[in-house]
């Protein structure tokens, strides 16, 4: 991956702020839009869902699933040249207490502070998108496939 691609995939990390999450219930495709923060070292997607989206009967421990995070689109921008990504990987359901919830919900409120209210909600609970491969196109015809490593070589941090 060359270094532009890095600081691409790094930026649309770092900057957008919601997600379509594509996962499996009950045998049927299911897709939903959800805000999103990543982990430090870019390996999981870090999401907050209600019990009482459908989308989250797909987030069971290992389930698999695709997200895809893009570039806003623009009135005059040729829609296939929007910088995009998509994530594919399995599902960890963050325990209800402990560190791995605090360092979930940390991350979360570190890039999306007006979730604050969200938490004190009992229907939502956090889970972790464990990235194993993905493909990010910077535009038509500049497409490159990328791993869980290619991720964690990105610059740390979270860009404001």
């Amino acid at each position: 991956m060359q270094p532009e691609q890095r600081e691409l995939l790094r930026d649309l990390l770092g900057r957008q702020t919601v997600l379509a999450l594509a996962v499996t219930v009950e045998g049927e495709p299911v897709i939903g839009l959800l805000p999103f923060a990543c982990t430090a070292d870019h390996g999981a997607l870090i999401v907050h869902a209600s019990r009482l989206a459908r989308h989250t009967r797909g987030l069971r421990d290992g389930a698999p699933f695709d997200a895809l995070i893009h570039a806003p689109a623009a009135p005059r921008l040729d829609p296939l040249q929007i910088p995009r990504a998509t994530f594919q990987g399995r599902v960890v359901e963050v325990p209800e207490d402990g560190p791995a919830l605090d360092a979930a919900r940390k991350a979360y409120l570190d890039k999306l502070p007006s979730a604050e209210i969200t938490l004190t909600l009992g229907d939502f609970r956090f889970f972790r998108l464990e990235i194993e491969r993905g493909r990010l196109v910077a535009g038509f015809a500049r497409a490159t496939g990328f791993t869980r490593e290619t991720l964690r070589q990105l610059p740390p941090g979270i860009l404001p």
